[in-house]
Protein backbone atom coordinates (compact mmCIF):
# COMPACT_ATOMS: atom_id res chain seq x y z
CA UNK A 1 0.00 0.00 0.00
CA UNK A 2 1.20 3.43 -0.92
CA UNK A 3 2.20 6.28 1.74
CA UNK A 4 -1.02 7.74 0.16
CA UNK A 5 -3.42 5.88 0.67
CA UNK A 6 -2.09 4.56 4.52
CA UNK A 7 -3.04 8.57 5.32
CA UNK A 8 -5.96 8.45 3.49
CA UNK A 9 -6.83 5.41 5.63
CA UNK A 10 -5.44 6.68 8.99
CA UNK A 11 -7.47 9.48 8.45
CA UNK A 12 -10.81 8.23 7.56
CA UNK A 13 -10.41 5.47 10.71
CA UNK A 14 -9.22 8.53 13.05
CA UNK A 15 -12.93 10.38 11.64
CA UNK A 16 -15.07 7.38 11.83
CA UNK A 17 -13.68 6.93 15.92
CA UNK A 18 -13.95 10.55 16.38
CA UNK A 19 -17.72 10.47 15.08
CA UNK A 20 -18.65 7.22 17.12
CA UNK A 21 -17.18 8.59 20.33
CA UNK A 22 -18.92 11.87 19.70
CA UNK A 23 -22.53 9.76 19.26
CA UNK A 24 -21.61 7.32 22.21
CA UNK A 25 -20.95 10.30 24.57
CA UNK A 26 -24.16 12.11 23.18
CA UNK A 27 -26.43 8.88 23.67
CA UNK A 28 -24.93 8.64 27.47
CA UNK A 29 -25.77 12.01 28.30
CA UNK A 30 -26.70 12.58 32.27
CA UNK A 31 -29.19 10.11 32.90
CA UNK A 32 -31.42 13.46 34.58
CA UNK A 33 -34.83 11.75 33.42
CA UNK A 34 -36.70 9.42 31.63
CA UNK A 35 -35.64 10.01 28.19
CA UNK A 36 -33.01 13.54 28.89
CA UNK A 37 -34.11 14.59 25.51
CA UNK A 38 -35.54 17.53 26.95
CA UNK A 39 -36.86 18.16 23.29
CA UNK A 40 -40.70 19.43 23.23
CA UNK A 41 -43.96 17.61 22.97
CA UNK A 42 -44.88 16.60 19.74
CA UNK A 43 -48.00 15.08 17.91
CA UNK A 44 -50.58 13.06 20.16
CA UNK A 45 -48.61 13.58 23.14
CA UNK A 46 -48.71 17.40 22.40
CA UNK A 47 -51.94 17.54 22.77
CA UNK A 48 -52.68 15.14 25.68
CA UNK A 49 -50.41 16.97 28.12
CA UNK A 50 -51.80 20.17 27.52
CA UNK A 51 -55.17 19.04 28.12
CA UNK A 52 -53.90 17.23 31.54
CA UNK A 53 -51.75 20.48 32.22
CA UNK A 54 -54.43 22.85 31.43
CA UNK A 55 -56.97 20.90 33.58
CA UNK A 56 -54.43 20.95 36.65
CA UNK A 57 -54.25 24.78 36.58
CA UNK A 58 -58.04 24.99 35.81
CA UNK A 59 -57.10 27.47 31.85
CA UNK A 60 -54.05 29.36 30.89
CA UNK A 61 -51.86 29.30 27.75
CA UNK A 62 -49.22 26.68 27.30
CA UNK A 63 -46.31 28.37 26.58
CA UNK A 64 -43.61 25.43 26.23
CA UNK A 65 -43.21 21.90 26.94
CA UNK A 66 -40.69 19.50 26.67
CA UNK A 67 -40.14 15.47 27.26
CA UNK A 68 -37.30 14.07 29.61
CA UNK A 69 -37.48 17.07 31.45
CA UNK A 70 -35.33 16.23 34.98
CA UNK A 71 -38.33 16.25 37.16
CA UNK A 72 -40.79 14.31 35.33
CA UNK A 73 -41.39 12.75 31.75
CA UNK A 74 -43.21 15.67 30.30
CA UNK A 75 -43.28 19.16 31.49
CA UNK A 76 -45.36 21.74 30.41
CA UNK A 77 -45.14 25.33 30.85
CA UNK A 78 -48.74 27.44 31.46
CA UNK A 79 -48.82 31.00 31.32
CA UNK A 80 -51.83 31.84 33.52
CA UNK A 81 -54.25 34.73 32.88
CA UNK A 82 -52.70 36.95 35.91
CA UNK A 83 -48.78 36.58 33.99
CA UNK A 84 -47.72 34.22 36.38
CA UNK A 85 -45.76 30.70 35.07
CA UNK A 86 -46.55 27.22 36.11
CA UNK A 87 -44.51 24.41 35.07
CA UNK A 88 -46.89 20.95 35.26
CA UNK A 89 -44.96 17.69 35.58
CA UNK A 90 -47.03 14.55 33.93
CA UNK A 91 -45.87 10.91 34.10
CA UNK A 92 -45.82 8.81 30.74
CA UNK A 93 -49.92 8.56 31.37
CA UNK A 94 -50.29 12.07 31.74
CA UNK A 95 -51.11 11.83 35.05
CA UNK A 96 -49.82 15.46 37.37
CA UNK A 97 -47.46 14.27 39.28
CA UNK A 98 -46.51 17.82 40.52
CA UNK A 99 -46.39 21.18 39.41
CA UNK A 100 -44.04 24.42 40.33
CA UNK A 101 -44.83 28.48 40.27
CA UNK A 102 -41.63 30.10 38.22
CA UNK A 103 -43.20 33.92 38.78
CA UNK A 104 -45.64 35.76 39.96
CA UNK A 105 -46.13 37.80 36.73
CA UNK A 106 -46.80 41.58 38.12
CA UNK A 107 -43.44 43.02 39.93
CA UNK A 108 -41.57 39.16 39.59
CA UNK A 109 -38.12 39.13 40.59
CA UNK A 110 -38.89 41.84 42.86
CA UNK A 111 -38.16 40.30 47.09
CA UNK A 112 -39.84 40.85 50.58
CA UNK A 113 -38.20 42.47 52.92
Amino acid sequence: MSTRKRIIAAGASIAALAGGGAAIATAGGDDDGPGDSQAPITGGALEQAEAAALAHTGGGTVTETETGDEESYYEVEVTLDDGSQTDVQLDRAFNVVGDEADGTGEGEGEGED
